[in-house]
């Protein structure tokens, strides 16, 4: 094994590109089922009283160092189309580099990576074949269990120390799964190349049990491989164009589903239980799409269930296509200490044009049930010039109440003890926004935003502030936990140094404000799809300057101020499943004249579900709701490490945990200065859980935590 893994990483990049026919073959066995299946969104899709499926495809697969694929589907034929798309999720265990220290996209950890000794055991079953020609065959367990080590063997030849077979089977809350790789004979071109696969899983879930089966081979047509000590090719033009890689990976244009043409393609017979399963389904169609014809009602209700439980996309001739979330999808629920419960749905319209000119459309709704407020919106994005991102993006909607900056201000020197702090409504103003914005990106990864901001911020009901009186007048001054309201309604005079505030609360504020922002991501990595440029990660920490400029007596508005506010953030990647993720930033409210709402871009409270990638971790779990608009400026940092084995390795108790994050957050502003939240948080397939705790000017706070759902959703 010390010879395997030495020789792993030139193995792994050894092919620069490939060329091949990837044929893929799957059947599904529904053994149990109830209705709980019908509930679990982006998963099954089932026929009434039909268990058993078979489907088959037939790609072209484009290979381009390092790991990228691109899978075009030129013909498609089965009983159901469900089960081998898998919302996109199927392909990648096809897509895999055995000599790569992860697999199935940093899932797992491969036996073969430089640091595995640590987490697995090996074992010399036997030795086979001639003296001039052995084989080893490995088995291979991890010291721990996790969903992140998997268990199987290896067949490795002598000498070349390359790989003729891996079979392992890795597990989660609801799948046990075996993947079992053929590769090329040593000496020929597809040495290090898999020929084909054989897999094999089985769900369970709350009574529910499916067994599936695929099986997939590649022919391949061209394969370039590096020589040792080759440099890498070098790209014609900018080194961060991979156009040569990606290109459009699905053409659902382009499927033939015609039985006689894939007749013409397929490498392995069908067996006799496969042909009877499709004379059962298109015989089966037939007497269906009869009975749909007369029951229209049936029809329109089976299609009202599909939307409640499934992610839906309605393709209208010439006029685009409709895709929204399921509205009984427990993904969209989430729970934290700060915000309760919340919950969300989102729409999508698409138009594509000629010269790929792309026009999208995006409502989204959401509710929190701790606040008792309905939150929705409408995105509208037009990009008019794709090979420069060229576009034009306006946006309505509702956003987090707020209240207004005068009272913040004049509240700053008054200590807590004078005022009845709960007759004022921190929630104090609805807000009605409309943005409106241009993009340009001037050159690659370097953008520049121009736009404008307005606001109608109306007051949910009259309020007042009404001093805390000791009974003996207002000589005395007592605590707020002990104070008594008058019940003389009778006008009463603030206590002395306590401004009478009453004046300054208004109903509606408007607001109208120009708004530029440039954003500079350099070292961008990108491909040309036609003549749309699609932006992938980049090299090196991007970097955003917005501005905005407050102007009054504009479409009424009253309010003149001056935003600011710089941001930065990176992610890292450390190797073998872990990653380091940063964000810092600053803001400030500058040249403020008359009444404005402290209302940042960067720094805000998100009342809406927001899962395990939120904004790489640069939230606030806990902190109140009211310092997000209490403070004209702030300075905020954020670091998050996440890695499958840091805590719960050592107690034994990393079965169920995808992966593990500890978060540092930090927050600086005037009356919190430092604010500092750290926490721990788990990852796993069903759920995320983060617990947190926090500390507010050098004095511990509060703990609380963070629950989301991630039901199948990784």
């Amino acid at each position: 094994m010390k010879e395997v893994i030495f020789y792993a990483p030139l193995y792994e990049h050894i092919i620069d590109k490939y060329q091949a026919e990837l044929y893929v073959k799957g059947r599904v066995n529904i053994r149990k089922k109830n209705q709980i299946l019908r509930f679990l969104p982006n998963m099954f899709h089932l026929q009434k009283g039909i268990r058993e499926y078979v489907m088959e495809t037939s790609s072209d697969l484009h290979y381009t160092a390092p790991d990228i694929y691109d899978q075009k589907v030129k013909a498609a034929v089965g009983t159901s189309s469900f089960f081998w798309q898998l919302d996109g999720r199927l392909p990648e265990y096809f897509h895999i580099n055995i000599y790569a220290s992860s697999l199935l996209s940093n899932k797992l950890l491969s036996p073969l990576s430089s640091n595995a000794p640590h987490y697995y055991r090996y074992r010399l079953d036997s030795i086979s074949g001639p003296s001039h020609r052995r084989r080893f065959h490995i088995s291979f367990h991890p010291k721990s269990e996790s969903f992140q080590l998997i268990s199987g063997h290896l067949v490795v030849s002598d000498q070349v120390w390359s790989v003729r077979e891996l079979s392992f089977t890795s597990r989660s809350e609801i799948l046990r799964l075996r993947n079992t790789i053929r590769m090329g004979n040593v000496g020929e071109e597809n040495e290090f190349l898999p020929v084909r696969y054989d897999i094999d899983a089985k769900f369970r879930f709350l009574g529910n049990v499916a067994y599936t089966n695929y099986v997939a081979m590649l022919t391949y047509q061209r394969i370039l491989q590096k020589e040792t000590g080759q440099k890498a090719q070098r790209r014609q033009g900018s080194r961060y164009d991979l156009t040569e890689s990606y290109t459009l990976r699905t053409d659902t244009n382009a499927y033939k589903r015609d039985t006689t043409y894939f007749n013409t393609l397929r490498p392995l017979p069908l067996t006799s239980e496969e042909k009877a399963l499709y004379r059962t389904f298109y015989h089966n169609d037939s007497i269906w799409r009869t009975r749909q014809s007369k029951n229209k009602s049936l029809k329109f209700w089976g299609q009202v269930g599909d939307v409640l439980i499934n992610r839906t996309t309605v393709d209208v001739s010439k006029m685009g296509s409709v895709r929204f979330s399921p509205l009984i999808n427990p993904v969209l629920f989430s729970y934290s200490g700060s915000n309760g419960f919340s919950y969300r749905s989102d729409f999508k319209y698409n138009q594509l044009f000629s010269g790929d000119r792309l026009l999208r459309v995006v409502p989204r709704i959401g509710y929190n049930f701790k606040r008792k407020e309905f939150y929705w919106s409408v995105a509208g994005d037009f990009y008019y010039r794709p090979s420069k991102r060229t576009s034009v993006h306006v946006e309505i909607g509702n956003g987090n109440r707020i209240y207004s900056s005068s009272i913040l201000e004049s509240l700053k020197n008054i200590p807590d003890s004078l005022f009845d702090f709960s007759q004022i409504h921190l929630d104090y103003f609805r807000d009605l926004y409309f943005t409106a914005r241009h993009s340009w990106e001037i050159t690659n990864g370097l953008s520049l935003d121009v736009g404008l901001s307005m606001h109608k911020r109306s007051a949910m009901e009259p309020s007042k502030l009404v001093p805390i009186l000791p009974p003996d007048g207002p000589g005395e001054v007592i605590p707020a936990g002990q104070a008594t309201r008058q019940a003389d309604p009778a006008p009463i005079t603030p206590p002395q140094g306590a401004p009478d505030l009453n004046y300054k609360l208004k109903t509606t504020y408007y607001s109208f404000a120009p708004r530029i922002r440039l954003t500079w991501r350099p070292g961008q990595y990108y491909y040309m799809d036609g003549v749309r440029k699609v932006n992938l990660h980049a090299r090196y920490p991007g970097i955003s300057i917005d501005y905005e400029r407050g102007l009054s007596g504009i479409f009424k508005s009253t309010g003149r101020y001056e935003r600011i506010e710089v941001d930065a953030q990176y992610a890292l990647a450390l190797g073998l499943l872990r990653d380091l993720y940063f964000r810092v930033g600053a803001g400030a409210f500058t040249d403020q004249k008359e009444v404005y709402f402290v209302d940042f871009t960067n720094l805000r409270r998100s009342n809406l579900p927001v899962g395990w990638n939120d904004e790489i971790g640069g939230v606030f779990q806990l902190l109140d709701g009211r310092w997000y608009n209490s403070s004209r400026r702030y300075l905020r940092a954020h670091l998050v490490y996440q890695t499958p084995f840091l805590l719960l390795q050592h107690i034994k108790l990393t079965r169920y945990v995808l992966s593990e994050r500890i978060y540092v957050n930090v927050l600086a502003m005037p009356h919190l200065n430092p604010y500092l939240e750290v926490g721990y948080g788990i990852g796993t397939h069903l759920f995320d859980f983060g617990l947190f705790g926090s500390f507010a000017n050098h004095k511990f706070e509060e703990i609380g935590c963070k629950f989301t759902f991630e039901l199948f959703n990784r």
